[in-house]
């Protein structure tokens, strides 16, 4: 599997047009991703950002699976990362 760099920004997940004093403004939309991936290099950062993201590390991680400082966010070596993804996606959740 290549790996691609992840670059996170705060971008609008679909948007919706609002009127205000005249100006259109973009409203944001739920966000659908159960996950943020964040590549440093070496290490990856997985940020669950449901309910169901973290329900999902819980089960399939857990907080005491090696140096994890920032529960719920787990560290992950690079070379992990892919299969970490696979199985993610393999049980329906969705991944940005």
């Amino acid at each position: 599997m290549a790996f691609r760099s992840i670059i996170l920004s705060s971008k609008t997940h679909g948007s919706s047009h609002q009127k205000k004093n005249g100006a259109r403004k973009l409203a944001p939309l739920a966000n659908t991703n159960d996950f943020l991936i964040e590549n440093h290099g070496s290490i990856f950062l997985l940020r669950p950002v449901t309910d169901a993201g973290r329900d999902w590390v819980d089960e399939h991680i857990g907080a005491d699976n090696g140096y994890q400082p920032y529960w719920p966010t787990v560290v992950v070596e690079h070379r992990f990362i892919a299969d970490i993804v696979a199985g993610i996606q393999n049980d329906g959740l969705a991944v940005a």
